[in-house]
């Protein structure tokens, strides 16, 4: 199998270089390939060196096939890094009878481009829809590489990344390296306030937009029984606090009554519902009543987030990385309660 390919280069670091998807032009032979990505339309753009070109089928994205049509890739459960190039969030996609709908794509353009051909090997319908569960950068870097796919999102996440976009993409260079070449935030084009649904051809998606919650901007995505919870749900990954502990908590009780399953942020990559819930549901309570017991107590914030949750240590992985951040949010939330 081929593909097009063009030299993507860092404004201002022209060492700095990777070779990215073009995609649309994908063929048996490169003869094929080099006939389909001369009908291939393509925009003029910065971040473009040099003319497209044919090579063989790049780097592809394991899935899992959870449920009929329903695919999802784990990501690894760690920090961004040169090793993992970003690939730490999960990332799903929807086979309906005309579309396709991609949910959430990974943290770096190359994430998608390998949802791309991961998805290829199934299907050859297009992509019609990437909805974007949250505005954090893990999961949204890869969308660009669907053009022509409406973006769905939150009514709040185009603000909230107009607000981060540019610190987003300074961090994430910087961590990932090379592998964020050609990475960019994604425009939302169909802003949900409160629920819409996606029609795939006799495949629906229910979307719906909930409360503050892990971040004022969350989204999941319904599928039958299975819910696509985006970082409403954590497994084994300490829970990543951006948006209001008390909430979050109102919100894993109403999702208790979505779904039979559910499709975490991180983790997983499919869990039953009570079983995915529980340990959210005792960490986030933890959290909830450390910080009022220190705030009770007088302590000031920094002595706090020292002591705030730690009894959860043994039962996450990067704990050290993600609680004293989500004790600074709680107690910001709950000192004036």
């Amino acid at each position: 199998m081929f593909e097009a390919l063009v030299t993507l280069c860092l404004l201002g670091e022209p060492q700095i270089c990777r070779d990215a998807l073009v995609p649309g032009a994908e063929a048996t032979t490169r003869a094929g390939c080099e006939a389909a990505l001369g009908r291939l339309a393509l925009p003029e753009g910065a971040w473009r060196a040099g003319a497209p070109f044919c090579a063989a089928r790049g780097e592809v994205l394991d899935f899992e096939e959870v449920a009929p049509g329903l695919f999802v890739h784990m990501g690894a459960v760690a920090e961004p890094d040169g090793v993992n190039r970003g690939d730490v969030s999960n990332v799903v996609f929807v086979v309906g009878r005309e579309a396709v709908a991609v949910i959430d794509s990974g943290g770096a353009r190359w994430v998608g481009e390998a949802t791309w051909r991961a998805l290829r090997e199934v299907t050859d319908l297009p992509v019609s829809h990437v909805v974007l569960t949250h505005m954090h950068p893990d999961h949204l870097f890869g969308a660009g590489v669907f053009a022509g796919a409406e973006v769905v999102g939150h009514a709040g996440l185009a603000r909230a990344l107009a607000d981060r976009a540019e610190n987003y993409e300074e961090s994430f260079a910087g961590l990932i390296g090379a592998g964020f070449v050609g990475s960019s935030v994604p425009e939302v084009t169909v802003p949900v306030d409160a629920a819409m649904e996606i029609d795939l051809g006799h495949v629906l998606l229910e979307v719906r937009a909930w409360p503050r919650a892990h971040t004022g901007t969350d989204l999941t995505v319904r599928l039958g029984d299975v819910v696509i919870a985006g970082d409403l749900v954590f497994d084994r990954h300490t829970p990543a606090l951006d948006g209001s502990v008390l909430g979050w908590l109102e919100v894993l009780d109403a999702l208790e009554g979505q779904g039979a399953r559910v499709v975490p942020g991180h983790g997983g990559p499919v869990l039953a519902m009570g079983a995915a819930l529980a340990p959210m549901r005792r960490y986030l309570e933890v959290l909830r009543d450390d910080t009022r017991a220190a705030v009770a107590a007088g302590e000031r914030l920094g002595e706090a987030v020292e002591h705030i949750a730690q009894g959860e240590a043994a039962h996450w992985a990067l704990f050290d990385a993600y609680n004293k951040r989500n004790a600074t949010v709680a107690f910001t939330e709950l000192e004036w309660e």
